[in-house]
């Protein structure tokens, strides 16, 4: 990347850490401080609420925020016509979702869904009013000042919710979580920014951009649809309870890859936009982008499935034991997710919405297939099946990569091989290590990962030093200017 580029990325990738590690980490710390109030049962009611939350969500954004993104001569009359149809749309599935609450209930076999499914819901309407907001905010790399409303929102939020539960209320201690944070978003970014949408809606605007965000939007939904398979399935077919394991094994697994490829992909998104002529430089980066990512996220999840077991315990309670086979297998699962997500992203810049919808429609009729044969073999059976799906999603999403900038399956497995076996060779050191030592559980785990983040840095200096010697510039760069 050229040395303006890196000066941007480093800056967006500092705060957009702040961001997605400091704001997040806040909410995450939050919810297992609430599983450990809660039960296993509130949290499955949440994750039924957010399959149709979700799903409206998708259907409000429309792709409209990524399309304003790569688009090159956005204006005025583009962002407003972008505000106002999101705030029509989520209005309008906000009185959707009031007047199926009680069938969503009745369907799942729970009453309280139906109050709850009403509240939850308010967060599309609070959060359509932001939404263009913060659009701006990432085109214009200002990572900053969204770092820091979300660290407000975040730490009142958190602490709203924990108080909650400490004193009784139980599933709306989680409710509160999501709609207060929302809210002072909102407030904080009224207050902070002083951008607002004129009366205008163009249809002119509107079909330009719908022409790319359209694409987006069947890709997401597809995708959506797939991932809400799980909980609609599991909640129907076996219990809240059994949905509550899955959705904490689901949402520990995933944090790890999903915050470092949101935090780098945030920045990367439009940065690589701006090049997207340019493939010889495009390629550089994201061969970089890959090595990047996984340089961060197999140790972590390396890690996570070796010590499970104790990171459960400790962290949840025995109440949360059940999952710990169901986070090891997924954490394998989301070893794939930031390869396929930097594939995608290569359709995205370069304007190919209309292959990243084909790709998810081939893709997902293949999920669905694998996902109800896995069902056979029951919740276990289906986490397996999220594996072998992620394999093949990995190669199909190489495809069209190969064909613009001519990065394939090949090449990128030569990205993440190193990474990989110095993870594993890790993993190795740390299983060992627990298992020979002798002391409490909580010493235990905290000797552990100091061993493992200790002998991962030894085997990077042994083994690794020439192959990162692309990265080391960006790295200096960024503590630079941390």
């Amino acid at each position: 990347m050229a040395e303006d580029l890196k000066k941007e990325t480093a800056k967006g990738v500092i705060w957009s850490g702040v961001d997605r590690f400091v704001s997040g980490g806040i909410v995450f710390l939050a919810n297992i401080v609430l599983a450990r109030l809660l039960t296993p049962k509130d949290f499955g009611l949440l994750a039924i609420i957010a399959i149709f939350v979700q799903i409206s969500q998708t259907f409000i954004d429309s792709g409209f925020g990524n399309a304003l993104i790569q688009k090159k001569d956005r204006s005025q009359t583009d962002y407003s016509t972008v505000f106002f149809f999101n705030l029509a749309l989520s209005i309008g599935f906000y009185i959707v979702l009031y007047f199926c609450a009680p069938f969503i209930a009745e369907f799942f076999e729970n009453e309280k869904l139906t109050v709850l499914t009403r509240v939850v819901g308010l967060n599309l309407i609070i959060g359509a009013l932001v939404s263009v907001h913060k659009t701006r905010l990432t085109i214009q790399l200002k990572f900053k000042i969204q770092a820091v409303i979300s660290l407000i929102s975040s730490f009142a939020s958190a602490t709203a919710a924990i108080w909650m539960a400490y004193h009784g209320y139980g599933v709306w201690s989680l409710v509160a979580l999501t709609i207060i944070n929302i809210a002072l978003q909102v407030t904080l970014i009224y207050i902070m920014i002083r951008w607002r949408p004129s009366m205008i809606f163009s249809k002119t605007a509107f079909k330009s951009l719908f022409s790319y965000s359209s694409k987006l939007l069947g890709a997401s939904l597809i995708h959506l649809l797939y991932r809400n398979i799980y909980p609609i399935i599991i909640g129907k077919k076996f219990s809240a309870i059994d949905l509550g394991y899955f959705n904490r094994a689901d949402t520990f697994a995933m944090y790890v890859p999903y915050t470092i490829g949101s935090v780098i992909s945030r920045v990367a998104f439009p940065i690589f936009s701006r090049i997207q002529d340019d493939n010889t430089r495009l390629r550089k980066a994201y061969s970089q982008y890959i090595v990047f990512t996984s340089l961060f996220i197999f140790p972590l999840l390396v890690g996570i499935i070796v010590l499970a077991r104790p990171l459960t315990l400790v962290i949840l309670k025995e109440q949360w034991l059940p999952m710990v086979p169901l986070l090891q297998i997924l954490c394998i699962d989301w070893m794939s997710d930031h390869l396929c997500s930097i594939n995608l992203n290569v359709l995205y810049v370069k304007g190919r919405s209309d292959l990243a919808l084909r790709l998810e429609i081939v893709k997902k009729v293949l999920a669905i297939i694998i996902f109800f044969v896995s069902l056979y073999w029951g919740i276990i059976g289906v986490c397996w099946g999220r594996v072998v799906y992620g394999a093949i999603a990995v190669y199909l999403n190489s495809y069209y990569t190969k064909r613009l900038i001519n990065i394939g399956i090949d090449q990128q497995l030569k990205d993440i091989l190193i990474p990989l076996g110095q993870s594993l060779l890790m993993g190795v050191v740390v299983f060992i290590f627990s298992n020979m030592i002798h002391c409490s559980i909580v010493l235990n785990l905290i000797f552990s990962i100091l061993i493992g983040a200790l002998s991962y840095l030894g085997i990077i200096a042994l083994t690794g030093k020439k192959y990162y010697c692309e990265i080391l510039p960006l790295l200096k760069t960024i503590m630079r200017r941390g």
